[in-house]
């Protein structure tokens, strides 16, 4: 799914894709580093001012909005990370560091964060950054009758208040040691507040300001005169182009029309790696590939017929044969390698059709019929990862039907609607976000519609744990959870794979998010005229 990563749907209510800096004890989040680059990187070349960007991006919807609550896919969340600023940013280091805000205390229970923001910012309307646009902007997200994709992400907060003018305090209603790694989020911009209301026009503190935006077409955008950062938004303009055909992203990149584009197509990657003109970008990070399997829709809602589903998929095959080698093995929980509470020792699952069998005979069926949602918006190569799965599963008498979708409705009329289909996580920097996220009982964009009161219990003892050894328990025993009985298969995590003309200058890329972290246009630059 993204954060990354694709959908707010006004029936559902939601959209998709949608540390302690001070405290003691508390520890840094390990974050992939931006390995596998290949080739010769332009990264040599000093950053400078200049030229007109275009990047083609595989996602984007005529349902998109400027109101960053509901970002919901790569091409939105991508504009979003380039108009609007953040309390704070993740760096290509993993480390948290302030952006708006520019330093923060904690109190000892971790329930009050103190929040000092940056002085001489300026919104692209000329407004200057005060307390007010941030509690404005926070309170956007809160609500019984909030519909933001981040309402899960801010259910902690208790209150926040402007404490001055340049101080904003949050009290949260339990301690939260990963507090200050959520505010990155790309739904929580900071915007000016209208009448003590979020103004949702666009109008942002980023590197650009808008241009024109034609939803699940283009977004275009210059850069702001008055950034107060000097050291980035390098390009005098850009274009980001929704392109979800993968085919013509590529065409438009080897033929010079676009820069950059993302979710290369890893069946012809090695051509493009022969192509002189262009770099491809390999990072590990996050990202997983799934299939949910709606818990409330029989025969779904048997915990063994879920089993059977994900003891009927060759993980190793997909590695080799659709990431080729892009990636890691998933087992079917979203957590990945390089986060620090990863379940290292939680036994990988394995193809068995026997056991797929042995599940499917534990729930009364001697086979199973059914039919599977799949198109290539939801991630590249997501109709051949169907039929792979088809494939597989019926050596355990699972008859899969791969029915293909629309990839301009996908998000709409499939996702969070149909019972078995394919989707994806840009997944995040830390591990109760992810599961706050996406596997709370009433988390927006739980796409199994999986509910486990156990899980429920460990997730907000665990939020407001402070001894990480206790915390690392937990989540162990949250993952299992998720494995065993959650309503999503998980077979492998993705690497970020992209391509970009080396014309483009970049720096170390940032794991967190894809495209650098979605700062590719505020990082990057012209190497070359």
């Amino acid at each position: 799914m993204n954060n990354w990563d694709e959908r707010l749907k006004p029936d559902a209510g939601v959209s998709r894709r949608t540390l302690l800096k001070t405290a003691a004890g508390a520890g840094a989040l390990a974050l992939a580093s931006s390995s596998g680059i290949y080739g010769a990187v332009a990264q040599a070349s000093q950053p400078k001012k200049g030229g007109h960007f275009k990047i083609g991006i595989g996602a984007g919807a005529t349902s998109d909005s400027l109101d960053p609550g509901s970002f919901a896919n790569q091409f939105i969340e991508l504009y979003g990370k380039t108009i609007h600023g953040y309390l704070t940013s993740i760096d290509a280091d993993g480390k948290l560091n302030g952006e708006l805000a520019e330093s923060w205390d904690v109190s000892k229970d971790a329930k009050t964060y103190t929040f000092k923001l940056r002085s001489g910012v300026e919104f692209h309307n000329g407004k200057t950054l005060s307390a007010e646009d941030v509690v404005a902007s926070i309170n956007h997200h809160r609500g019984a009758d909030s519909k933001s994709g981040a309402k899960t992400i801010v259910d902690p907060i208790d209150d926040v208040r402007a404490d001055g003018k340049g101080t904003v305090v949050f009290t949260l209603k339990s301690g939260y040691a990963d507090f200050p790694y959520l505010l990155e989020d790309f739904h929580l911009a900071i915007v000016p507040a209208k009448d003590g209301k979020a103004d949702l026009s666009g109008v942002g503190a980023g590197g650009y300001a808008v241009v024109k935006i034609d939803f699940g077409v283009k977004g275009s955008g210059k850069r702001f005169a008055n950034y107060w950062k000097t050291d980035a938004a390098w390009f005098d303009s850009f274009e980001a182009l929704a392109i979800q055909d993968v085919t013509a992203r590529t065409n438009a990149l080897t033929t010079g029309q676009i820069h950059a584009m993302d979710r290369t197509d890893l069946k012809t990657v090695h051509l493009l790696e022969r192509n002189r003109n262009l770099e491809i970008l390999s990072i590990a990070g996050t990202q997983f590939y799934c299939t949910p399997t709606d818990c409330a829709v029989a025969p779904l809602s048997n915990p063994d017929v879920r089993l059977a589903l994900k003891y009927a998929i060759d993980r190793q095959q997909l590695l080799d044969t659709l990431l080729h080698g892009h990636g890691k093995l998933g087992n079917d929980h979203p957590i990945g390698t390089t986060n620090r509470f990863y379940a290292k020792d939680l036994e990988q699952r394995q193809f068995d059709p026997d056991k797929a069998r042995f599940h499917l005979k534990k729930a009364g069926l001697s086979e199973l019929n059914i039919d599977l949602s799949a198109a290539d918006a939801a991630f590249a190569g997501a109709v051949d990862t169907a039929e792979i799965y088809q494939q597989n599963a019926a050596k355990a008498s699972i008859n899969i039907k791969v029915v293909r979708e629309p990839n301009d409705s996908y998000w709409d009329s499939v996702w969070l609607k149909k019972p078995f289909y394919m989707s994806y996580w840009l997944g995040r920097p830390t591990a109760d976000w992810m599961f706050s996220q996406g596997y709370a009982a009433d988390a927006a964009w739980n796409q199994g519609h999986w509910k486990n009161a156990r899980f429920n219990e460990l997730l907000l003892a665990a939020r407001s744990e402070l001894d990480d050894a206790k915390r690392l328990t937990m989540y162990t025993e949250m993952q299992s959870i998720v494995r065993d009985d959650g309503g999503e298969v998980i077979p492998v995590f993705a690497n970020n794979v992209s391509a970009l003309s080396r014309k483009i200058g970049h720096n170390k890329i940032a794991s967190n998010w894809d495209l650098d972290g979605f700062r590719c246009i505020e990082r990057w630059w012209f190497a070359e005229a």
